[in-house]
């Protein structure tokens, strides 16, 4: 997570984004086919969603992490002890070459100040026939809902947002020609889901006003009347009471070459 700032403190995060995030883990990793035996990175770790699944499998001892905020470091070697936790980017992970069996990347590979680098190195430091997989939230077409719904919103105010729709991933088949790019053979992607909960409006709308992400970070730059008028327009879409959204995140997997 490099060219967004993640400021916030990771139970800001936990309440806009982890809970999808560990929505995603289990189906992401076994998409990514990590086999219990092996070790695993996971690159761009946050708090710890994708590193607690990993742990959960292979065991801390073979798993290892890294992100560059102190705060979400912080949490993930709290909630994953035992397990090789550090402080960095993925365009300089400080592992040697063929350190793992495989090394994933969840929801992050848009916020890479360098994205093809990164593919690049967990590429390096996967063993020859290991797996290299990331993924990403469907926000070229909407699949995402949370962010889709507030972005429409956001556009009612500002109808030239920029959004999300541009970062890298974020379209249908982008992060499988980045996996080619970087040299790894037998690509395949396609599509997961997650699905979360919400006890009812403030409890969607109440995490983006933690300046989490470039959601929250647009949220916070703008006026007060700005921020009402697309809390208004969020209200509008959504139920009252309890309701679950789902989201799409496109993801691909590739070995290593021999």
């Amino acid at each position: 997570m490099e060219n967004v700032q993640f400021g916030a403190p990771a139970s800001g995060y936990d309440r806009f984004m982890g809970r999808y995030a560990s929505s995603l883990a289990p189906a992401f990793v076994d998409a990514a086919g990590v086999r219990s035996g092996g070790r695993a990175c996971d690159v761009g770790c946050g708090p710890g969603a994708l590193t607690a699944e990993l742990v959960a499998r292979l065991g801390a001892p073979n798993v290892a992490a890294i992100d560059p905020a102190p705060q979400f470091v912080a949490a993930c070697r709290d909630r994953n002890p035992g397990a090789d936790v550090r402080e960095g980017v993925a365009e300089q992970l400080p592992w040697d070459g063929d350190s793992f069996d495989a090394t994933l990347s969840s929801l992050v590979i848009g916020f890479m100040r360098d994205a093809d680098h990164g593919v690049a190195e967990m590429a390096r430091v996967t063993r020859p026939g290991g797996t290299v997989a990331a993924c990403m939230w469907d926000i070229a077409t909407g699949g995402m809902t949370m962010l889709t719904v507030f972005w429409n919103a956001v556009r009612v105010v500002d109808p030239d947002a920029v959004g999300e729709s541009a970062m890298v991933g974020t379209a249908d088949g982008d992060i499988a020609e980045r996996l080619r790019g970087a040299g790894l053979v037998d690509v395949t992607s396609g599509d997961l889901t997650a699905h979360v909960g919400y006890r009812d409006f403030d409890d969607f709308w109440e995490p983006f006003t933690f300046a989490v992400g470039p959601a929250g970070t647009h949220l916070q730059s703008l006026a007060a009347d700005q921020r009402a008028a697309i809390r208004d327009a969020c209200r509008a879409e959504l139920p009252d009471g309890p309701f679950t959204l789902a989201a799409r995140a496109w993801y691909a997997r590739g070995t290593v070459p021999s």
